[in-house]
């Protein structure tokens, strides 16, 4: 690697703990330790903390602090709401709406309750640019629907959703209506209430808080079953031992993330399109996935033809510039992305992705260095790889 400072676009995979974020959460290792169970005077401050943070998740969302429950992360909470919706309401139907381009926590949740539980699944197809069509989700309702999950935003290639069109859609059928936000957190405004969000997964660490700790809402009236049996935590539907300084922290970065949220949807949405105007200008044969505008803030996705996305990565890894492929819970896997296939792309041009996802670090110096290093590096692989077209001779 070259002694340049090290450039880190995989913010969609994980960001950096805030300074903040930690020095809120450092007293809690420390100081005020206790168990927020217990009723002495250090569990108490323990319980406070904890309870603060709630409210904290739920004026982010404009939801109740009642209505807010912490998990382990984004995956765990996209499990819990759709295994506990479709336990909750398997006497009204066993029918599940969902997207092609969903979470792998989504999607293998709902094959696990097709194969185990006898649900029926409606995967619906996405445009060219990864959107969910409203009309489809209407069409697709049926009497025996319980459920609707489809993700605010994709964690590949970062096209919004039409989540408040298919919210008043799934109220007026009275189904259910759960979204994966663990890429919108922080990235866009979510307010539960004017999308008709029934159900919404979150993960602290997707904007800057530390891992391993996430919230699932669930709307006053909506029924849920155990996660976890033991205990009285979270009343009494996910025991164990709250993990008090991930939740501190959880509260202070979603805090940080919501007053901050117009500065940085500015400061990303400019350096993206930098970026990907500067790549479509200088690389040929090059594919930008997703919608052009209604798409993350901070993400860039493109195809890059004729080579492989691992060794680009590899080569830009070399000189510093950290990006990815596609979602990091896939990253072990030698299959094409099942978003980019959705969306009507070829194995092997699916093959040659590349994810550069943008994070508060980032500088107008950083993509210009991207823009200068990503064509030479493109160039070489080309030449070496024999899936390169040759230019015709005279």
């Amino acid at each position: 690697m070259t002694d340049q400072h090290i450039i880190y676009m995989d913010n969609a995979a994980t960001t950096a703990v805030r300074k903040e974020v930690l020095d809120a959460m450092l007293p809690y290792f420390t100081e005020h330790y206790g168990n927020p169970s217990s009723i002495h005077s250090v569990g108490r401050d323990a319980k406070r903390a904890v309870e603060a943070a709630r409210k904290q998740v739920a004026a982010a969302l404009n939801a109740q602090p009642q209505e807010i429950y912490f998990t382990a992360g984004g995956s765990e909470s996209d499990n819990w709401a759709l295994r506990s919706a479709t336990e909750m309401l398997a006497k009204k139907g066993k029918h599940i709406i969902t997207s092609s381009i969903e979470h792998h926590a989504v999607l293998h949740t709902c094959e696990y309750l097709e194969k185990q539980h006898g649900y029926r699944i409606t995967y619906l197809p996405v445009d060219e640019f990864g959107r969910v069509s409203p009309n489809d989700v209407r069409k697709a309702i049926a009497e025996d629907t319980v459920l609707i999950s489809i993700m605010a935003a994709n964690n590949e290639i970062g096209t919004l959703q039409p989540i408040a069109e298919i919210g008043k859609i799934a109220k007026e059928a009275g189904v259910l209506f759960h979204t994966d936000a663990v890429q919108a957190v922080g990235a866009i405004p979510l307010d539960v209430n004017a999308l008709n969000v029934d159900l919404l997964s979150l993960s602290a660490h997707k904007f800057h808080g530390p891992k391993g700790v996430g919230a699932l809402y669930v709307r006053k009236g909506v029924r849920m079953n155990n996660l976890i049996f033991g205990g009285a935590q979270e009343r009494s539907l996910r025991a164990g031992t709250e993990n008090l300084t991930s939740i501190v922290g959880l509260g202070k970065a979603i805090e940080i993330a919501v007053a901050e949220l117009p500065e940085y949807a500015a400061k990303m949405t400019k350096l993206r399109d930098e970026l990907i105007d500067g790549i479509l200008a200088e690389i040929p044969d090059v594919r930008l996935n997703g919608h052009r505008t209604e798409r993350l803030p901070g993400n860039v996705n493109v195809s890059v033809r004729y080579i492989e996305g691992e060794s680009l990565l590899m080569r830009l890894d070399l000189l510093g510039i950290e990006g990815s492929s596609g979602s990091a819970c896939t990253s072990g896997s030698l299959d094409p992305s099942h978003v980019l296939l959705a969306i009507g792309l070829p194995h092997e041009i699916a093959h040659g992705s590349l994810r550069l996802s943008l994070g508060i670090n980032n500088t107008e110096d950083d993509v210009k260095r991207v823009l200068k290093e990503l064509p030479g590096v493109v160039k070489n692989l080309r030449d070496m790889s024999p899936l390169t077209i040759p230019a015709c001779t005279a």
